[in-house]
This record gives structure tokens, sequence and C-alpha cells, in this order.
């Protein structure tokens, strides 16, 4: 197996209970690898409670559309917005669904969003590179949801835009290729009697299974 080295973990999940649910965890590894991490509504939560924070049942649930502040200039969200108050505060047209909420911040943590409901609906640990926010950036009702995910990938994490499918599967097949030369006749000759009766889709499946599993 080859080692796995990522450039950043976003935590997501849906309608799960931080405060009731307390075996749904983040791998602890999660916040010790040294990269970004972003926390996505029950990613923040499980984060916040995970690194020393506090989370409690919410008594008012949101779901649907919310317009949310955004606080603290810090780089996720630095410089997006859907639009300002009369006072100036950048705010942002999001969609929520939860009705836990994290109560108490985590050490080393600022306030990066909130709503009227939820006072803390956004954090940060720039110094770790840590973000959360209880909205769904990956909804498209969440209007300015691709610029911060684009943010975290690219700017934050430092990922290049440059991966596609054509390139992918070219190269997996030049893989491929490469494998079965190296593989000696007499045991190709053998491979092929014992598969004789299979399929030809079957023997495809076959071959990218064994790659994948060598790739990881």
């Amino acid at each position: 197996m080859r080692e796995f080295d990522p450039s950043g973990v976003i935590l997501s999940g849906s309608h799960m209970s931080a405060y009731e649910e307390s075996t749904a965890r983040a791998p602890q590894a999660v916040f010790q690898l040294g990269v970004p991490v972003l926390g996505i509504c029950y990613g923040m939560q499980t984060m916040a409670q995970q690194l020393g924070g506090r989370v409690e049942a919410g008594k008012v649930r949101e779901f649907g559309y919310a317009e949310v502040r955004a606080r603290g200039h810090t780089k996720l969200l630095e410089g997006i917005e859907d639009f300002r108050t009369a006072e100036g505060h950048g705010m942002l047209k999001v969609w929520m669904s939860h009705g836990d909420k994290v109560v108490e911040l985590p050490s080393g943590f600022k306030l990066m969003a909130s709503t009227e409901a939820c006072p803390i609906a956004g954090m940060a640990d720039e110094s770790r590179r840590f973000y959360g926010v209880q909205f769904h950036p990956e909804v498209t009702h969440t209007r300015q949801g691709t610029k911060i995910l684009q943010r975290f990938v690219r700017e934050i994490c430092g990922c290049r835009g440059d991966w596609n499918m054509p390139d992918y599967v070219s190269e997996s097949i030049q893989k491929i290729k490469s494998q079965a030369a190296s593989i000696p006749r007499s045991r190709l000759r053998s491979s092929t009697a014992r598969s004789a009766s299979s399929s030809p889709a079957s023997s495809s499946t076959t071959a990218c299974c064994a790659w994948t599993r060598q790739r990881r």
C-alpha cells in the first residue's frame, strides 16, 4: 500500500447529532496531519467538540435559507459576500440544516460567521488552518458556496486544477498494459485458460480492481 499524503481534509455529515451521537467522531488523526481541515455542518460540530469546544442541542432548528454575517476577515471568507448591510457588514445567503449548534469555541479558534439563531455559524483557527461552517457551501442554495470551496481547495490547501478524467483514464490504461507486459507469458497462458469461460466485462473489471488495490 502506498503512503497517503493528503493536501487537506473536508469533514461533512448530514442529520447527525454531535450532542447525542458521541460515537460519531472524526478520526483524531485528521487533526494531527498538519494539513488544512474544513468542517461542514456536523463536521464543524465534531471538530469543535473533539478539540475542546462545546456543542448543545439547539432550541431553534434552522432548515432552509438564512443570511449569515461573515466575521473576523478570515482567509476562507475574505472578500466573499452576497451583499452588505447598512452598517457595512458582509452577508452571505446560505442554506442551513441543523438542530445542534456550537456554543463554545475550542481553544485557538475565533468567530468567523453568525446568524441570530446560531451565534457561532463559523469558526477558524488560522494558525492550524482549521475552519468550520455550520451552513452548507456544497449546495446550490448557498450563493457563494463554490467560491468558498475553491478558496479552501485552491488557495488554503494549495491544490492545482490540472486534473481531468481523460488523462486519468489514459494513464490508468498505460499502467495496466505495463503491468500486463511484465507478466511472464507462461503465467498469461495459464490465466487465459482458467478464465476462458469468463465474459469480457468480468475480465476487465478484475483487472481494474487489481490495479486499484496496487495503487492504494
